[in-house]
């Protein structure tokens, strides 16, 4: 656990933001260059928010049967997301006052459920989803424990509805019920993820802040 004994410095810690922001905009990207074509319309023009899937974007052919030009966009914002949740998921441990093994499970797990999804593109999505969505599931009920310690209630509530959101997702993903519905409960589920992420970030931005204003503190007194 030596490893995750020092403190990085707050000063680049906000740097996942950044990443999430540029996913949303290279999303966007692909989404507009997206030729047209949609499992519950193959034939309709251009991407449908309400019809296609994000994963649609990742493909290199739309499912009307085109060359996918917008998967450059959609491969390079996986990219970008994954390596900036890597980032903020590396340096998590350091939100709370104790290191033990849930800390390192919730550390672990995280990093390989983030890993694994770099790998939706690859032709695996289906398998892929399923174990990143397993170790990701470890990884917040592990961060879940030590938020309740903590005292970090409001973020630890908003993870528990975040999680419920996904395991009604993957429910419909898996059984096929409502499945006309899971183009939409799919972005909900990204969009309520995203915004847990920037306000786990900015918590860890600011407690480390404050650690290193009380280091400096001591220092000088």
């Amino acid at each position: 656990m030596r490893f995750l004994q020092n403190a990085p410095s707050h000063r680049y810690i906000l740097l996942p933001i950044l990443g999430m922001s540029i996913f949303i905009l290279l999303y966007i990207l692909a989404a507009l260059n997206y030729p047209g074509g949609s499992w519950n319309d193959p034939a309709s023009a251009q991407f449908n928010f309400w019809n296609n899937y994000l994963c649609d974007l990742l493909d290199e052919v739309a499912v009307n049967g085109e060359i996918n030009s917008g998967r450059f966009y959609a491969r390079a914002a996986l990219g970008v997301l994954c390596v900036s949740l890597l980032y903020l998921w590396a340096h998590l441990p350091f939100l709370f006052s104790r290191r033990n093994w849930n800390t390192l499970l919730m550390w672990l797990s995280g990093i390989l459920a983030f890993t694994i999804t770099m790998l939706l593109s690859s032709g695996t999505h289906d398998l892929t989803v399923r174990i990143a969505g397993a170790f990701g599931t470890i990884a917040l009920l592990s961060a879940f424990a030590e938020m309740r310690v903590a005292g970090y209630s409001g973020l630890m509530r908003f993870g528990w509805l975040c999680l419920f959101i996904f395991l009604g997702n993957y429910y419909i993903y898996e059984t096929g019920s409502g499945i006309q519905s899971l183009p939409v409960v799919q972005k909900v589920t990204f969009s309520s993820y995203i915004a847990w992420f920037v306000w786990l970030n900015i918590t860890l931005f600011r407690h480390l802040k404050r650690q290193t204003k009380d280091k400096m503190t001591l220092e000088k007194g």
